[in-house]
């Protein structure tokens, strides 16, 4: 779970085929079929079956617990078993679609995640339930590269996959804010309906799949690399659950060193497998690009900070100020809001502007946020005066990033690779989330010995030296790539 960061301004040096031939503007102006529209509104299901699955059961936790015995150990597995599942096999899930065929992929595995909810939603043994959280994240870790792909090798390459992504981008957004609202709406008449809730429209959106999602073709090399697959989804597993339990075991426990020397140990041998085999899992040139580079460091800025801060304001409210699940959702719903109200407008303002601009704003009010929460919460922060406000600013900052930094991880890939640098970004989000809210749960139990909002401090500050971190880098990167006079150049 290591976040290399290597210059983000180097020049681009490989000439292998990495990127995909400039689209003429004729195609770039690509007409929206009724068809075409079908399979966007499957790949955006998809995603809100995601975002929504997440942010319920997150709001579920208590009453599971109260019910099936789980003491607070055993509890927080059953938001890490999907985290491991999930960023444990991101990456081979994303090139896996590549190779067999992203439609036969994605199918595959959205039945999968409609069977593993059902199966959550019967079962009365916690262990059991921590096993079909880890199958939904396993299954969510090829359905999420592999939409994302389908839909970056649907929509052409400019206006049309930057409005097709600002779409997308929306029901993320709103998939994670009607989490909140239904998780404690549902949690009130039963914690099962929050696992059987998604099943009957994953049965919908696999039915429409089906019918619309057009055949694609398995890409002609690779898929003989046994020892690459086996290596990386090692390593990550291992990575993955490494960092999840370190806050419970110990960072320097002997058992969380050795864990974290294996991890390391199958990675190294990942990335020289993949130097030496003829049909590599992963061409490791794609790594070389500058603009996936950035983009996958944003990701680890946005999706870290994002979602730790959110982590710390459900303990806060919750556990000190004794607020309902429901009210708690309330709290947090405007930075949903403006993501769903914003996202729309993201495909012109990339078009107009470029997504390294719009990256560069999105770190800017990121860090804006958690700077106005720290300097006005004090020891008992006020909902309009802080709280509010900061979840405004959040907002904006998820709506400028993410799906500038998804057009900027896929531009320019061939379609060959397109699920590769899906999964790649979307590997480096939750890895960077995993990360960073370990260390944050970490500062958080130390510090909220004492009464009020003081003890979680330390975490929110981190949050914010992750988001400055992430808007450096960027405004780096900008300015070495200024465009010169007489040259244009995309976001």
């Amino acid at each position: 779970m290591h976040v290399h960061v290597p210059s983000l301004g180097v020049a681009i040096t490989d000439t292998s085929p990495v990127r995909a031939p400039a689209v003429p503007n004729a195609a770039a102006e690509q007409t929206w079929s009724p068809r075409l529209w079908g399979v966007l509104a499957v790949l955006c299901a998809v995603l809100f079956l995601d975002a929504l699955d997440v942010s319920m059961v997150g709001v579920a936790l208590p009453s599971i617990g109260a019910e099936l015995g789980l003491s607070t150990t055993s509890l927080q597995w059953i938001v890490n078993g999907y985290v491991l599942g999930y960023g444990g096999l991101l990456l081979l899930g994303g090139r896996t679609a590549d190779l067999l065929g992203r439609r036969r992929v994605f199918l595959v595995a959205l039945g999968v995640f409609a069977v593993a909810s059902l199966v959550g939603g019967l079962v009365d043994n916690g262990a059991l339930l921590v096993v079909t959280r880890f199958v939904k994240g396993l299954a969510a870790a090829f359905t999420a590269p592999t939409a994302l792909s389908i839909l970056t090798t649907t929509f052409h390459e400019g206006p049309a996959r930057n409005r097709a992504l600002s779409v997308f981008s929306v029901f993320g957004a709103s998939g994670y804010s009607s989490g909140l609202i239904l998780g404690g709406l549902l949690t009130g008449f039963g914690w099962r309906w929050t696992f059987l809730t998604p099943v009957p429209l994953a049965v919908l959106a696999l039915v429409a799949g089906a019918a619309l999602i057009p055949r694609d073709r398995p890409a002609a090399n690779g898929g003989h690399d046994l020892v690459g697959a086996a290596t990386l989804t090692g390593g990550m597993l291992l990575a993955v659950y490494t960092v999840v339990s370190a806050p419970e075991r110990g960072w320097l426990d002997p058992v969380t060193l050795g864990f974290a020397a294996l991890a390391a140990a199958l990675l190294a041998g990942f990335f020289v497998t993949e130097s030496k085999v003829r049909n590599p899992l992963v061409r490791l040139g794609i790594l070389r690009i500058g603009t996936v580079v950035q983009a996958n460091l944003s990701m680890v800025a946005l999706f870290g900070s994002y979602l730790s801060f959110q982590f710390v304001m459900t303990l806060y409210l919750q556990d000190v100020l004794g607020w309902s699940p429901l009210r708690m959702a309330m709290a947090l719903l405007p930075g949903g809001l403006v993501v769903a109200v914003g996202s729309p407008f993201l495909g012109r303002l990339i078009d107009r502007y470029g997504a390294s601009r719009l990256i560069v704003t999105s770190m800017t009010s990121l860090t804006l946020g958690y700077g106005w929460f720290l300097a006005t919460a004090g020891n008992a922060p006020h909902y309009a005066l802080t709280i509010f406000p900061t979840m405004v600013l959040l907002g904006g900052g998820f709506a400028f990033g993410f799906s500038s930094i998804m057009s900027q991880a896929t531009d320019g890939i061939d379609d060959s690779e397109q699920g590769l640098a899906s999964g790649l970004v979307n590997t480096s989000g939750q890895v960077g989330a995993a990360l960073v809210l370990a260390v944050v749960t970490a500062l958080v139990a130390a510090g909220t010995t004492g009464a009020g909002f003081a003890g979680f401090t330390p975490g929110v500050n981190l949050v914010a030296a992750v988001a400055v971190v992430g808007l450096s880098l960027n405004l780096v990167a900008l300015y070495r790539h200024r465009p010169r006079a007489g040259t244009r150049r995309s976001g």
